[in-house]
């Protein structure tokens, strides 16, 4: 990766005293501390901590005999397995910076990334073979440099590429301020962005992480992809404290139940859609969930009926995260404790402030409506080549103190909880009116019909936009589209009010549960 975030400050807030422990290094402890326990499960069985290590250490020795430089970006595009984590933690043990790539991105998308970022290496699984195809002309990468973490169809297995290599412990010597990860946004449609996490945003992210729980004792069901930083949230705490992690591929609401029965499941990081559609399982109740101590939602806001169900139904605790992958915002919800704010997203955790500001940069008081504002004590080092992104980002307060702008609308009561209302740029303005289109969500969802939606704002010749309901009936329901229009309407302000509501068998998601309101309102914007 080129220097290309050195020359921007790190506007994390720094900490007096902070001192630094890899997570390459510490984990090597655990070679013989936890030795035979597991360290991950997966649908082949567990792999001891003993086994990992040994793996993770014959990766990074390969990688640098390979010409791996510390800050190098080594390329991951895979479904969650043993061994792409093993690739995740080799990498961290070298000394470079891993980039999880998406594979719902598209390949000129992934093109983009791999450039972007400079990646040395691209190490790619057997389902994802069709993407890479598409693309490894335009990427130009060494053959050598490409291996297959369970396939030789791309030249080389990840055995093969490791031949007899050592697994002798050599944690390369990094600092707070070497990057650590790149994440990537956009990665379905669009211009990439990729967030540089460095080793302060990350190491200070596990620490308050395992406050929650999430420590050496934690068993940890993973069923949302390692290219979310979603995931790394909950999976590095856990793998730093040296806990155990269960490894699901692809999220199945059955299976995932089945797993948290057999193995004692205490902590899942889980995002709203996942939450909904265990619940409905036919037989959820049938299943010992008593082990779970807590469960984490995050990437959208977790409606107050999907918790009310959740804690009378599911033993534990849930903690809703709102965040942003930049860091620098960062609020918790602690539903046991504050049963009268679930429709909040909680309070700014420890070292983190919020704020709100109107479309002049002016700071907005308490229960006013404006832009999310925020810095926390982690937050990034900048967008890899996009220094100008970056500085659109930042909001200055009065006092000179930077914050990072969330792109979200919303408000905070006079206790201090933040409530979100829309995406800025999802924001529906008819006829000089802001319309948020989850409160007419959460009209809609009043009505049992209902069983998901969408609100987008559509072309409108007299008020330039008015808004459209996208609903997914619930099963057996008779109602027609103008009688749910029509309830609708009656329970909705006048300036609010929806111009027509359409059925669909289901609304497009990303991989961790967000709804894709871009794909669903460009086909009325380019008539």
């Amino acid at each position: 990766m080129k220097n290309t975030t050195n020359d921007m400050p790190v506007y994390a807030p720094a900490t007096d005293g902070e001192t630094m422990e890899a997570i390459g290094e510490r984990i090597q402890d655990y070679r013989e501390s936890q030795g035979n326990k597991a360290a991950l499960i997966d649908e082949r069985g567990a792999v001891s901590w003993s086994d990992l290590i040994s793996q993770v250490n014959r990766i990074a020795n390969r990688l640098r005999t390979a010409g791996l430089k510390q800050g190098d970006c080594v390329a991951g595009l895979s479904e969650n397995t043993r061994e792409y984590l093993a690739l995740y933690l080799g990498t961290l043990v070298a000394g470079g910076c891993m980039v999880p790539l998406s594979g719902m991105a598209s390949g000129e998308a992934l093109t983009l990334m791999i450039r972007d970022c400079e990646a040395r290496f691209l190490f790619v699984s057997g389902k994802n073979l069709a993407l890479w195809s598409g693309i490894r002309k335009a990427v130009d990468l060494p053959e050598e440099n490409v291996i297959g973490l369970d396939t030789a169809e791309v030249g080389q297995t990840l055995e093969q590429w490791l031949g007899d290599v050592s697994d002798q412990a050599a944690p390369a010597p990094v600092t707070l301020d070497d990057p650590f990860n790149i994440i990537y946004s956009s990665g379905t449609t669009g211009t990439p962005k990729g967030i540089v996490h460095d080793y302060r945003f990350r190491q200070r992210q596990m620490i308050r992480m395992s406050r929650f729980g999430l420590d050496g004792n934690a068993i940890n069901l993973v069923s949302t992809p390692l290219y979310s930083n979603t995931t790394l949230v909950s999976v590095l705490p856990t793998l730093f404290h040296g806990g155990t992690l269960v490894l699901m591929a692809k999220f199945d609401a059955h299976r995932f139940l089945e797993l948290a029965e057999q193995y004692r499941v205490t902590h899942a990081m889980l995002v709203p859609v996942q939450y909904q559609r265990i619940l409905a399982m036919p037989d959820f109740d049938r299943f010992d969930l008593s082990s779970f101590k807590l469960k984490l939602c995050t990437s959208a806001p977790l409606r107050a009926e999907v918790i009310t169900e959740a804690m009378r139904r599911w033993p534990g605790n849930i903690r809703e995260v709102y965040g942003l992958t930049e860091g620098g915002i960062s609020t918790s919800l602690d539903c046991a404790a504050h049963p009268d704010k679930w429709d909040s997203v909680g309070l700014p955790t420890e070292g983190a402030e919020v704020r709100v500001i109107d479309d002049n940069g002016r700071e907005l008081p308490r229960g006013e409506t404006g832009e999310i504002v925020g810095r926390a004590i982690s937050m990034m080092r900048g967008y890899v080549n996009r220094p100008e992104q970056t500085r659109e980002m930042l909001w200055t307060s009065p006092e000179g103190l930077v914050f990072y702008r969330s792109g979200d609308m919303g408000r905070i009561d006079e206790d201090g909880f933040v409530y979100i209302l829309d995406r800025r740029k999802d924001m529906i303005i008819s006829g000089g009116f802001n319309i948020y289109a989850v409160d007419l969500e959460k009209a809609l969802l009043g009505h049992p019909a209902v069983a998901d939606v969408a609100v987008i704002g559509i072309p409108s010749e007299q008020w330039g936009e008015t808004p459209l309901a996208l609903v997914v009936k619930a099963p057996g329901c008779p109602e027609t589209e103008t009688e749910l229009l029509d309830w609708a309407n009656q329970r909705l302000g006048k300036t609010q009010r929806l111009a027509a509501v359409e059925f669909r068998d289901q609304l497009p998601r990303s991989t961790i549960g967000k709804v894709l309101k871009r794909e669903l309102r460009e086909p009325y914007w380019t008539r």
